[in-house]
């Protein structure tokens, strides 16, 4: 046999292994969607139309997407195993009535497992835009999981005056413990998974939450990954679909992104003056009673991903970026406004899908207050 052929094969092998290689964040990827109103008539910014609604579940069900029940796609994080490419989990927050009356049948009529956190007080008090515990066994039923939302609804990460660390822990962790037990008791069902009020949450809950052994997911957008050990398996994203977030166009671009390549992420820790790997979501008046801008650095595993990448701050735009080879340090150009802000980070993956990073913050005004709500 001549050596030509072997040569040709060997090229053949090589570019199918990098291939193979450069494909491998499409074997490794999931989406969770977050809904709450299906509604023509609730708040726009948390509602999506019943027919926008069909319209995303006929997409969903066009493009081949594997719906998978979120808590086995949690466990299926834990374990480290690969997520097939196009895999999504659909969840919906606060447990309102619509869920039942509007998504459950067309989801029911597709045998497609959901998830709905669930924040007990409203339920337990028979409040007429929530669900009922019936609904939510009738939809157990039907492969619907039924997580914690907490009793209250409350901001976890805001501390009352002259509240200590411990009592604030104590208040925070009952909120949560008395909600996964009202879960227990009236469906049976007992997941460990919590969705943050507000997508709100900071260092201290981060670890509170990793000590009781619940996964969390806030309300920053991303696609989430199989392995990632910069990621706190507190603290996951999921893409948002209420008001102008929901769109047909926008969901079709989210429902197909890729998470980040990223290895690393830190933030510039302003008191202490050094680049820490800890998550800091909080924003405060420094001691001069400034805000200041938060600052990322970001560590990717290709550098040309580096070069492609476009950052966004809520509110004003692209943000400053600085690159160097895999590294890219990334600001924004004044404080961010009181209130919940994001930095969200995207690049082009080739074949029309995008790459997608975000990093949320609660900020207060200059006088260290929070924004009312």
């Amino acid at each position: 046999m001549s050596s030509a052929p072997v040569s040709a094969s060997l090229k053949l092998f090589v570019f199918l292994c990098c291939w193979q290689l450069l494909l491998s964040p499409y074997a490794e990827a999931a989406v969770v969607l977050q809904y709450h109103h299906i509604d023509d008539h609730s708040p726009r910014s948390t509602s999506t139309s019943p027919a926008l609604f069909r319209q995303h579940l006929e997409h969903i069900q066009q493009q081949g997407f594997k719906v998978v029940p979120l808590p086995q796609l949690v466990a299926s994080l834990k374990a480290g195993e690969a997520l097939p490419d196009r895999t999504l989990a659909i969840t919906f927050d606060d447990g309102y009535l619509s869920v039942f009356t509007e998504a459950f049948p067309l989801l029911r009529e597709r045998r497609w497992p959901f998830t709905v956190f669930v924040n007990t007080k409203p339920i337990d008090e028979g409040w007429n835009q929530f669900v009922s515990w019936d609904q939510l066994r009738e939809m157990a039923k039907h492969g619907a999981s039924i997580a914690n939302h907490t009793v209250t609804h409350d901001h976890l990460v805001r501390r009352r005056p002259d509240e200590s660390e411990e009592h604030w822990q104590d208040r925070v962790w009952q909120d949560v413990y008395q909600a996964e037990q009202r879960i227990t008791q009236e469906t049976g069902q007992a997941h460990r998974l919590l969705a943050y009020p507000y997508g709100e949450y900071d260092p201290e809950l981060l670890q509170l939450l990793n000590g009781k052994r619940f996964t969390a997911f806030g309300q920053h957008s991303g696609a989430l990954p199989s392995s990632a050990g910069w990621q706190s398996q507190q603290a996951l994203p999921r893409f948002p679909m209420g008001g102008d977030y929901g769109t047909l166009d926008d969901f079709r671009l989210k429902v197909a992104t890729l998470p980040l390549p990223l290895v690393g992420v830190s933030q510039y820790d302003i008191v202490r003056g050094k680049w820490r790997g800890e998550e800091h979501p909080l924003i405060h008046p420094n001691a001069e009673g400034e805000l200041m801008a938060p600052r990322l650095r970001l560590t990717l595993a290709d550098a040309s991903v580096a070069t492609r990448l476009t950052c966004f701050v809520s509110g004003q735009g692209k943000a400053l970026m600085n690159r160097r080879e895999t590294t890219v340090e990334v600001t924004s150009a004044r404080p961010l406004s009181p209130g919940r802000q994001r930095f969200n980070c995207t690049a082009p993956a080739g074949k029309g899908r995008f790459y997608w990073f975000s990093r949320p913050f609660v900020s207060t005004d200059a006088e260290g207050n929070w924004l009312p709500e």
